[in-house]
Order: C-alpha cells, then sequence, then structure tokens
C-alpha cells in the first residue's frame, strides 16, 4: 500500500497551460532501435520540431504454438513498451495479426499489461483477442 497521496488530474490540468506541439503516432517498424540512446536523441529531435509522441504502434504475432516463440514474441513486445515509457507516449497499441493459442498467450499479454501500467502507460490491444478469459 503507498503512503503517497493519490493525484488528483482535474487538479493538475486546472493548473495547466497550452503547448503548441503536434501529437503523432510511432510505428514499431520505424523505429531502428530500442536503445536507450537512439530513445534519446530520437525524443530530442522530435522535440525540437514540435511533436510529441502521443502512441507507439506495435504488429505482433503469436502464430506459432509453442511457448518459446510466444515469450520471444512477448519480450519483443516489452522492449516496446519499455521504448514507449522513454519516449513519454501514453499507449502502446498491440496490432495483433494471428494467435495459434489464445490461452497460451493471454497470461503473457497480461504480464505486459501490467508492466505497461507500472510504467505509466494504456497497453491496448488490437486483434483477436481480449485480455478477459
Amino acid at each position: 500500500m503507498s503512503t503517497s497521496p493519490t493525484p488528483e488530474p482535474d487538479r493538475t490540468i486546472d493548473g495547466c497551460r497550452p503547448a503548441d506541439v503536434t501529437p503523432v503516432t510511432l510505428e514499431a517498424p520505424t523505429l531502428e532501435s530500442t536503445a536507450p540512446g537512439y530513445l534519446r536523441d530520437l525524443k530530442r529531435d522530435l522535440t525540437e520540431d514540435g511533436l510529441l509522441p502521443a502512441e507507439l504502434t506495435v504488429d505482433a504475432c503469436f502464430d506459432e504454438d509453442c511457448s518459446l516463440a510466444t515469450q520471444a514474441e512477448i519480450d519483443r513486445v516489452r522492449a516496446y513498451v519499455r521504448a514507449g515509457a522513454f519516449l513519454g507516449v501514453g499507449t502502446v497499441t498491440l496490432e495483433i495479426d494471428d494467435i495459434a493459442d489464445p490461452e497460451k498467450v493471454r497470461p503473457a499479454l497480461a504480464a505486459c499489461a501490467e508492466r505497461a501500467e507500472r510504467e505509466g502507460l494504456a497497453l491496448e490491444l488490437d486483434g483477436a483477442i481480449s485480455l478477459d478469459s
């Protein structure tokens, strides 16, 4: 249980000043790397251009009925969640193409969604699966 006070978004938003930036959605394949050095440079360049990364979309495919393949794909997705947190996006959207075994993938996605939440992001699923059973 946390001893810090719960944030009050309405009060915080009331004290905000508008900024002249353009929100953009980044596509995962356009990122050259998820390494911190590259992301730092990208974030600086976007800021200089008046762009704010608001969303990161990632194509994911779980077409193999294999735990190792599922783990490899979820590790790749987790790297993009970490990159999204570094860049300051609010949402990482997974566009899921194919799923061989939804019951094998659902717990991995739930863990990834929990990780995203800890990083302050929303993980949205766009495709043939939801986190609900």
